[in-house]
């Protein structure tokens, strides 16, 4: 019987009827990675598992105790019995906590909890290891090596406490990430990708890892549509510059022009290195970028 999902836990980040659907998916890496510990990913590897896959002849050192000797009873010759190594899948996700995910309706940061907890859950009831970082600055929070969906409590607690707050510098969180975070395996980003200091820098650490990347760019509608007219002077959330402006047309064509540059200058980064990237709007249903757009993507299956 299956075990019912924790939803005392995480009601406030995931409805108990989707749970139930995530269960259902599983979580796909383009890549076969093999981890420091044993797992529950079986790899097209000889290792010494308990899953038989092939035979060898044997040569003079071997382990005597894989030997088959029903083998050698029928041929009078020695066999080596060779068994599929077992590995971890390691998913990692780093979610922007910085004050620009607060702004815009529906909330960004919200959505982006949500997702990171949709995604944890899938990776822990398939028994991946799950790492969680929390970004600012620099990283503000870590959960590693999480395993087993009693440990989806956890990640609930997590998510829910990571304030935003702060300014946002991509770069240093991912170096920070890449030292720390030595195994390979998926990682998902999830952030609004509203960097003054850039983002590509920081893709580098994590490309240099020769992980699975998936970048998930959210935005508010507000962001992608702005609906503004007249003389405004204007605040950065993060850094508190200000700008004072006159909103006509022409200038909001071409700040959709500019951020549609923006986003377009890391998509065309990410697909030139095979990683995957995606935008969607805060006022988006995250069941459905679940569900559908990530099993598209590959990510689920």
């Amino acid at each position: 019987m299956a075990q019912s999902p924790p939803t005392a836990a995480a009601e406030g980040l995931l409805d108990p009827d989707f749970m139930h659907r995530l269960e259902q998916l599983e979580i796909t890496s383009r890549k076969i990675f093999a981890s420091r510990q044993k797992g529950d990913r079986r790899s097209k590897r000889k290792g010494e598992s308990s899953e038989f896959a092939d035979y060898r002849n044997y040569v003079s050192g071997d382990d005597l105790r894989h030997i088959d000797w029903n083998i050698y009873a029928r041929l009078d010759r020695l066999f080596l019995k060779l068994f599929l190594e077992e590995e971890d899948l390691n998913v990692s996700i780093l979610l922007d906590v910085s004050k620009s995910m607060a702004e815009g309706k529906p909330d960004k940061s919200l959505f982006a909890k949500r997702v990171a907890a949709a995604m944890s859950y899938i990776a822990l009831c398939n028994h991946n290891r799950v790492n969680l970082y929390a970004y600012r600055d620099a990283v503000a929070g870590q959960l590693a090596g999480l395993r087993g969906r009693r440990t989806m409590s956890r990640v609930v607690q997590f998510l829910e406490t990571a304030t935003v707050e702060g300014g946002s510098r991509f770069t240093v969180a991912a170096k920070a990430f890449a030292l720390r975070h030595t195994q390979k395996g998926i990682v998902l980003v999830l952030s609004d990708f509203l960097d003054k200091s850039g983002v590509q820098d920081g893709l580098r650490y994590l490309f240099g890892r020769s992980l699975d990347i998936y970048l998930i760019q959210v935005l508010s509608p507000q962001e992608l549509n702005p609906d503004l007219a007249g003389d405004l002077r204007l605040v950065d959330c993060e850094d508190e510059e200000t700008a004072e402006i006159t909103v006509s047309k022409p200038l909001i064509d071409k700040y959709k022009a500019n951020l549609e540059a923006h986003c377009q200058a890391i998509r065309d980064y990410c697909t030139q290195r095979g990683a995957s990237y995606l935008r969607v709007s805060s006022d988006s249903a995250f069941e459905t970028l679940v569900v559908t757009h990530l099993r598209q993507r590959g990510l689920l299956r």
